[in-house]
């Protein structure tokens, strides 16, 4: 990078920083580092709502993921607004009625202790993962840029991270993320225009969607049907979309902490439901924009040669490794085909001016037959990165969009550009911090301890196991750099295997009245765990296939079943009149 790309790049970050701890200044007791007083109004809440969910990895692998997949990953979001309105009927008035500080607080007053133990503690294992993951995301940048080791990036963009969170809790992390999106929204709007704008003088914006969506990455919907038959094991379709995300948002919006926490800083029940409401008006077209970015870099490569692969570090071990040559073989094949490419691309512009469809057509086929064999060509790269004797990370999604901005946007550019993938990772990390602590402190600290202890002590306490989980989740992302998926898969794939069944006992709660013992909840949470996880083992060898969203609504029916089967047997047990073989008095 430039040298003005570093400055923006630190000064942006430094003011973040700065403000962060500006604006930390709330009672040091749990009501204000965890809830903020319960003071915010709605458009915060939206902001805060936006920045917890749009991580780096958002931000970072989405682009990315257009790129490779094309559109369709934008039917994950489709059954969001229907889980807000449900979540704003149904689980907001009673959490605030409760003035609960987490959601699992409810589960202790409907239940048992046991059931709010087990369903926080699958809570803390699902975020403290997927957290570490996201403190991967900023470091992975620093490491591709600057060559650092990725063990110490990772340290230290956790480091800088802990600071604002650890010293200003829900407010600070509320009024940053505000900051943080405006400069978030400004940057990719920036980044889609000079996509465009540094197409051919005779390329115009239409032409590039016109590419895009005739090489297969405009598409928005597939129904997930092949041949007559449903596809289990496509991830990503309007139904599963619909259903399996409705499940999905039902339970990260309504039953994990890191975004209950957001709307229980709300100064009313009318302002968290608007925030929610509005998170889910906003969430779809801000994601359809974002994977629109993917595809015009997409449309942008096809009249500028691409990378046969988007990271250079891994490149650089091939090219030291026993398949060296082949590789330069294979490059070079590589580039006559993008020369090729960028010819007929050309060609097709020239046809799209004068509207002849003829000739639009046979260059578009000559397009695709070219795609193919580069793609041919890219899958032989990754097959060596993989091997043992290279040893490298063949998935180079999590770069492409990287990739780009470094090599082609103008200097400055670049620099706010990787500001973005931090501010948008620090938002989400330390909002999921935040709910880690929360949760230790409220689910357990408090619970188990025998000591008393002021207000005071609870906020002093609670920095530490923010810190805490600070450094837990820097130890993740130490193991995360060859996870083999996109990030933003592995995220919501990790979601999936636990999501579903804190949903379940939620589902349960509220709406199984007759369902009153927490031993019936509790083992039915287990014994769904145990499915959910088993499932998705069989998927990954290779017994039967199916889409990770299907996880979800497979976690929370089972936790239903389960339970209802149980109280069954327990009602049958418990009655003497059965026992005794005596009909029972009605």
């Amino acid at each position: 990078m430039n040298q003005l790309d570093w400055i923006v790049l630190v000064v942006t970050l430094l003011a973040i920083i700065a403000y962060g701890l500006y604006k930390s200044r709330t009672s040091r007791n749990l009501d204000g580092y965890f809830l903020s007083n319960r003071s915010m109004p709605w458009g915060l809440i939206l902001l805060s709502i936006m920045g917890t969910q749009a991580s780096a990895i958002t931000f970072l692998s989405a682009p990315g993921q257009a790129y490779t997949d094309g559109m369709r990953f934008v039917q994950y979001y489709f059954g969001q607004p229907l889980a807000m309105i449900a979540i704003c009927i149904f689980f907001v008035p009673i959490f605030r009625k409760l003035k609960v500080y987490t959601a699992y607080e409810y589960l202790e007053n409907r239940f048992d202790n046991k059931t709010r133990t087990l369903t926080s503690f699958l809570f803390l294992i699902q975020r403290g993962l997927s957290t570490g993951i996201s403190v991967f995301a900023p470091s992975l940048i620093l490491s591709s840029l600057l060559g650092w080791n990725i063990y110490y990036t990772n340290i230290v963009m956790g480091g800088l991270l802990i600071i604002y969170t650890m010293s200003g809790g829900a407010k600070a992390v509320a009024y940053t993320q505000q900051l943080q999106l405006i400069i978030i929204f400004i940057g990719m709007f920036l980044a889609g225009y000079m996509v465009v704008n540094m197409l051919p003088e005779n390329v115009s914006f239409a032409d590039a969607l016109s590419i895009s969506g005739k090489m297969g990455k405009l598409n928005v919907i597939t129904t997930g049907f092949e041949n007559g038959r449903f596809n289990w094991s496509d991830q990503y379709n309007l139904i599963s979309g619909i259903i399996g995300g409705f499940f999905l948002g039902l339970s990260y919006f309504g039953a994990d902490q890191s975004q209950v926490g957001r709307y229980l800083t709300a100064r009313s029940l009318t302002e968290s439901r608007m925030g929610l409401l509005m998170n889910g008006l906003v969430k779809v077209p801000m994601q359809f924009l974002i994977l629109l970015i993917g595809a015009l870099v997409f449309t942008f490569y096809q009249f500028n040669s691409a990378p046969v692969f988007f990271n250079d570090v891994q490149i650089n071990k091939l090219e030291n490794s026993v398949y060296k040559d082949s590789f330069a073989v294979v490059q070079q094949q590589y580039n006559a085909i993008a020369s090729q490419k960028e010819k007929v691309i050309v060609e097709y512009s020239h046809a799209s001016d004068v509207n002849n469809e003829t000739i639009k057509e046979q260059k578009i086929a000559e397009l695709k037959s070219l795609q193919l064999g580069s793609d041919s060509l890219r899958g032989r790269v990754k097959h060596w990165l993989g091997k043992k004797a290279v040893g490298g990370d063949s998935n180079d999604t999590n770069y492409i969009f990287l990739r780009f901005v470094v090599d082609y946007l103008p200097v400055g550019l670049v620099g706010l550009l990787i500001a973005i993938i931090f501010l948008a990772s620090w938002g989400s990390i330390a909002a999921a911090v935040n709910s880690l602590a929360s949760c230790s402190m409220v689910d357990f600290h408090k619970r188990f301890t025998k000591k008393e202890q002021t207000g005071e002590d609870e906020y002093k306490m609670s920095k530490w196991y923010t810190l805490g989980w600070g450094i837990f989740c820097i130890i993740v992302a130490m193991f995360t750099y060859n996870i083999g998926n996109s990030l933003i898969e592995a995220v919501n794939v990790l979601g999936s295997l636990f999501y579903g069944v804190i949903l379940g006992v939620f589902l349960v709660a509220f709406f199984i009245k007759k369902i009153k013992s927490g031993d019936v909840v509790f083992w039915a949470a287990l014994l769904t765990e145990i499915l959910v996880l088993t499932i998705f083992i069989l998927t990954k060898v290779g017994v039967f296939k199916m889409g990770f969203l299907w996880l979800n609504p497979i976690g929370a029916f089972g936790v239903i079943l389960f339970s209802l089967l149980l109280q069954s047997v327990l009602a049958k047990k418990e009655s003497p009149a059965l026992q005794a073989g005596l009909p029972e008095k009605i």
